[in-house]
């Protein structure tokens, strides 16, 4: 039952984040924009699914933004839906200039993800976006508190997300989405083609039948 609510909860958010978020975006028709090869992925993805999935959903993402975090659940809620024909890829967007500890945030869960424990991270970062986005350096306790939660070596957990290696992977992230014209957070790409984020789960349920037809 609380799933539930907490999906209510969020269809709600994202209906009053959505008359916002598309003004800080520049949304597009579903299928106007083709990402072309800059969307074709590579062993640097962070991938979920079935490798075989008929569906890709990329979504570039700022895990301090409040439409990302509005988005989650209903992210949640279709990769289990759509198990086995939906296959879910996150890439990097963090938008420094409005949220100061979204580039942290996405060091922490790549720094997690050299101990294979990215999405675990992922989770974390997202149920708790409420308390670490007001934190004036997360990086510090935060996130080692959350690694410590999900099982990482927390020493070496600290020592990567200070590793200036470990910005290539965001940096090139922002590169493609700077390619693609992305402007705003969350954006997402099916089956290679820009998607107008859609205002519930109803309508996201929709799109992805139509493209598994």
């Amino acid at each position: 039952m609380s799933g539930l609510i907490k999906l209510g909860v969020a269809a709600v958010l994202i209906f009053g984040i959505f008359g916002i978020w598309r003004y800080v975006t520049a949304p597009t028709d579903s299928g106007s924009v083709s990402g072309g090869a800059l969307l074709d992925l590579t062993d640097k993805d962070w991938v979920r699914g079935a490798s075989d999935a008929p569906v890709t959903l990329i979504e570039y993402t700022d895990f301090q933004c409040p439409a990302c975090g509005a988005y989650y659940p209903i992210i949640e809620q279709l990769s289990k839906e759509f198990e086995g024909k939906l296959k879910f890829v996150v890439r990097h967007y963090p938008l420094m200039q409005i949220h100061p500890n979204a580039l942290g945030a996405a060091r922490a869960a790549e720094a997690a993800g050299r101990q294979e424990k990215f999405w675990d991270m992922y989770h974390l970062l997202y149920t708790n976006q409420n308390e670490w986005s007001v934190a004036s350096d997360p990086m510090k306790s935060m996130f080692p508190a959350y690694a410590s939660q999900i099982g990482l070596d927390v020493e070496r957990f600290r020592q990567d997300m200070t590793d200036a290696t470990l910005d290539d992977k965001i940096t090139n992230d922002r590169k493609t989405g700077n390619e693609l014209e992305i402007t705003g957070t969350p954006s997402f790409f099916l089956n290679g083609k820009k998607l107008e984020s859609p205002r519930s789960l109803e309508e996201f349920q929709q799109v992805i039948k139509a493209a598994i037809k």
